[in-house]
């Protein structure tokens, strides 16, 4: 897993994209469907049709970075929404590149008053 700072906004693009697309192609749609920045140190994750490959954008300071992962089983958990972002924290990004529903992460035990 990549360090993000602690402020670091993390982004999904919601519906299906392109990835054969790289930098220039993500940073484009980052701009126009999106709506923001791509060099603004914020993660925007882009899901392919099949739902086993994901590509992350990610400008760190120095230079963009494009990561990817595909899931040798399993398809990544996506908002059922097509158009628009969904707003995730670190902890779900996590979730997320495992391959784990971070929709709705159950407890394997439920915390108990310690007295």
């Amino acid at each position: 897993m990549i360090a993000l700072p602690s402020h670091t906004k993390i982004w999904i693009a919601a519906g299906v994209t392109d990835l054969r697309r790289g930098f220039t192609g993500l940073s484009a749609l980052v701009q126009t469907k999106l709506e923001q920045n791509p060099l603004s140190g914020q993660v925007f994750i882009f899901r392919g049709r099949r739902g086993d490959l994901v590509k992350l954008i990610w400008f760190d300071g120095d230079g963009l970075c494009l990561f990817a992962k595909r899931l040798e089983r399993g398809r990544f958990i996506w908002p059922q929404a097509t158009e628009g972002s969904v707003s995730l924290t670190r902890a779900q990004l996590s979730m997320l590149l495992e391959g784990i529903d971070w929709r709705r992460p159950e407890r394997t035990w439920d915390p108990q008053l310690a007295v």
